[in-house]
Order: C-alpha cells, then sequence, then structure tokens
C-alpha cells in the first residue's frame, strides 16, 4: 500500500512545476508578440489549457514542439530543458523511493519466507510441517502486516513504546482479574514487555508436565483444555480476554511444571508474559507484590484441596480387600464337608486324647506371650481322629504360641 500523504505531496509538487513553466511560456509569448512566431503562444483557445500543454512537453521532454527562431526563444527552450532533465529526474526518484517504501515490508516478507522454505527443503522437513509454517506466514502478514512487532517497537525511545502499547493493549489487560487491583503504573509497564505470539489451529500453547516459564493472556481467538488418551476430550474453552498458566509465573521457586494440555481452537493471538520480566516490575511495586503473591496462594490452596478432596473421595469408594490366609482356607474347606458341629467336637475329642481330662484353650485365641518350658514329646504333638478323615498337628514355637495345622486324613481322600 503506498503512503497517501507522501504520494500526494510528490505528485503535488509536480503539478505546480508544471504550473510555473506554463505562466512563463505565457509570458514569454507576450514578451515576443502573441503569434508573432510560429514558436509563441498564437493567442487563440484557451490561454492556461495551450500554456500548461506547452509546459508539460518541454519539462518532460516529450518533444514535438516547434523550433525557435529567435535568440529569446533559443535560450528560453534550453532552460526549460535543463530545468525539465532535472525535475523529472527528482520526480522519478521520488516515486520510485514511494514505491519501494510500500513494498518494503512485503519483499521482506517474501524474502523471509523464501529463505524458511529453503532451509526446511534443505533439511528435508516433512510436508505437513512446511504447510504449517507457510500457513503462518501468511496469516501473520494478513493480520499485522509485519511479522514480528517487536522490530518495529524497539527502534522507539521507551516513552514512546509505552505509548502505543497502552493505546493498542491496555484495554485488553485491564480486564484480566488477575491484575487488577493492581498499581496502574505496573500495568503500563508490564504492557511494554509482552510479546505478541500467533498460534495456529491445533497448536498446543503449553502441554502438562512442562516448566511453566511464562503467562498468557488471549488478544483473539480462543484456546482449549484437552485431556483424555488421545488429548480429544475438551474440558473447557478460555476466550478473549481471559488468562491462563499465571499459576506457573507467580508460584515461588522454580521448576513449576504445568498442570494441563493446552491446544489453540482455531487461529490465536496471545500476550505471552515472562516471569523474569515479571519479577523486574514488581520489585519497584511491593504493594502490588504482595498482592500477586496473595492472589496466587488462594489459587494454590483451592488447587490443594480440590486434590485432597479427590484424593480422599477414591480411597472411600474404591478399597483393597486383604488376601485370605491359607490355613484358613484349610480350616473352611474342612467345616463344609464336616459341619460346623462335626468339626469342633473332632477337634475337641482328639485335644481330651492327648492333654487328658483338661480342656485345651481355645483354637481360635491368642496363647500367652510368655515362654514355657516345653515338656518331653512337645515338639510335635499330632492327635488323629478314629476314622483317619482328620489330622491335627500342634507344633510349639518360641515365644508361647504353637501352630496349629489341620490335614485331611487319608481314609476321607479315599472316600
Amino acid at each position: 500500500m503506498f503512503p497517501p500523504s507522501r504520494v500526494i505531496r510528490t505528485t503535488a509538487y509536480l503539478l505546480y512545476s508544471l504550473h510555473i513553466n506554463a505562466c512563463l511560456f505565457y509570458w514569454g509569448s507576450d514578451y515576443e508578440g502573441l503569434g508573432s512566431t510560429k514558436w509563441v503562444y498564437n493567442g487563440k483557445g484557451n490561454a492556461y489549457i495551450r500554456c500548461y500543454y506547452f509546459a508539460v512537453k518541454t519539462l518532460i521532454t516529450i518533444g514535438g514542439l516547434p523550433d525557435p527562431t529567435t535568440v529569446f526563444e533559443i535560450v528560453f527552450q534550453l532552460l526549460n530543458y535543463f530545468v525539465g532533465v532535472f525535475a523529472f529526474s527528482i520526480m522519478i526518484g521520488q516515486m520510485r523511493d514511494v514505491v519501494g517504501a510500500a513494498t518494503a515490508d512485503e519483499n521482506y516478507y517474501r524474502a523471509c519466507m523464501d529463505s524458511t522454505v529453503k532451509y526446511m527443503t534443505s533439511y528435508h522437513i516433512p510436508r505437513d510441517v512446511q504447510n504449517r509454517i507457510k500457513t503462518w506466514y501468511d496469516y501473520t502478514w494478513k493480520i499485522q502486516g509485519m511479522l514480528d512487532e517487536q522490530e518495529l517497537l524497539i527502534q522507539l525511545p521507551d516513552k514512546m513504546r509505552l505509548d502505543m502499547a497502552v493505546d493498542v493493549n491496555y484495554s485488553i489487560v485491564s480486564k484480566v482479574a488477575l491484575f487488577q487491583g493492581c498499581d496502574r503504573q505496573m500495568v503500563f509497564d508490564m504492557l511494554a514487555r509482552l510479546k505478541s505470539v500467533v498460534y495456529l489451529p491445533g497448536d498446543f500453547v503449553c502441554k502438562k508436565g512442562e516448566i511453566g516459564r511464562e503467562m498468557y493472556i488471549i488478544k483473539q481467538g480462543e484456546v482449549q483444555v484437552v485431556g483424555g488418551p488421545d488429548l480429544q476430550i475438551v474440558f473447557v474453552t478460555i476466550r478473549a480476554g481471559s488468562v491462563f498458566g499465571e499459576i506457573s509465573l507467580l508460584a515461588g521457586g522454580g521448576g513449576n511444571r504445568r498442570t494441563a494440555n493446552v491446544k489453540a481452537h482455531g487461529f490465536v493471538n496471545v500476550f505471552i508474559l515472562d516471569k523474569k520480566d515479571l519479577a523486574e516490575i514488581l520489585v519497584h511495586y511491593p504493594e502490588s507484590q504482595k498482592l500477586l503473591r496473595k492472589k496466587a496462594k488462594t489459587m494454590l490452596t483451592k488447587d490443594k484441596k480440590t486434590d485432597a478432596k479427590v484424593d480422599k473421595g477414591t480411597v472411600e469408594v474404591i478399597t483393597i480387600r486383604p488376601p485370605t490366609p491359607e490355613l484358613f482356607k484349610a480350616a473352611l474347606q474342612v467345616t463344609e464337608e464336616a459341619g460346623l458341629e462335626g468339626t469342633f467336637a473332632k477337634l475337641k475329642k482328639s485335644y481330651m486324647a492327648t492333654e487328658g481330662d483338661v480342656p485345651p484353650p481355645s483354637p481360635m485365641r491368642r496363647r500367652s506371650p510368655i515362654p514355657r518350658a516345653s515338656a518331653p514329646g512337645d515338639e510335635d504333638a499330632v492327635s488323629e481322629t478314629t476314622d483317619g478323615s482328620l489330622v491335627i498337628r500342634m507344633t510349639p514355637r518360641v515365644g508361647g504360641e504353637e501352630l496349629l495345622s489341620v490335614e485331611r486324613g487319608r481314609k476321607a481322600k479315599e472316600e
């Protein structure tokens, strides 16, 4: 696009020069006498139009004019030719500069894109990646008219750069709830540190597990928080004017990892604020620093409570059942075959036959841990039922405890 002011100014200079030359030609014709020679104006028709036509043909060196006959006419014509050469050269140079300035950015864009394509071709970059990069070039140039805004703003003084950032971006950042209540000048300083980045549809702005070093403010478009095995489940959609990634930016210490996958839904233009830049700004605004830390602490506490609640609910609903002891399984199997009353009757009869009339303590009760002297023959007390269907072993152990083992007899197995 041509700069309109410069084009209009250059055209005005050219028309004014032709006007002056037309006036001088009329003055020379009147001095020589109107219609006295073929070279001068003959006095017929519109004087200004005919003299202006002569000035155009002379200054632009078109030619086709009648030859001068007098010394005055020859000198006047020579001066017209010299002035016309210089004037025409100046005008052509001005128009060339105008066209060059208008297409300089586009030429730079084409040169960058051609260099990138050549680089990708030489290193055999996959075709789908090449197409996405070309799409980014085309979209960025179409929307912004430049590839990087920082290249334009960095040439300006700090005060002018800040004024431009405030006029362009303050209306967006001022609506972010995170920065409401902060010092107004702190927000101004932060605007000068923001970097504009364009993401294509399907690009991941950040991924879960990555180290968080920046915060994102959506300028245009929307992003989605996704999850699931194939990252196709959309949990929430974040639109223009919202902020995300602030926990990694405000949390103290290092190694703060992202907790979600955020993907661009369509073309998205976001502002990126680096953690280092924010720390350098907050040094000069202690009150705003305290406010942001308080908000960060509230966010982190809320997230921890949510995680604890989810974990607690999981423990209450899903419980792990301990395995059944092998001895208890054997006892259950014997009980199923002989019956509950028959099993305990056999146990009582076996113990009465082994230790006399004194019934032994219940096998289900834990014995005293006080050690006792073992009598001869107690190393392995064995009792067997009369029908050979049940074998009970009482094995003393260190600590005064006895090991009770129940086995099925040979006769029961044969039956």
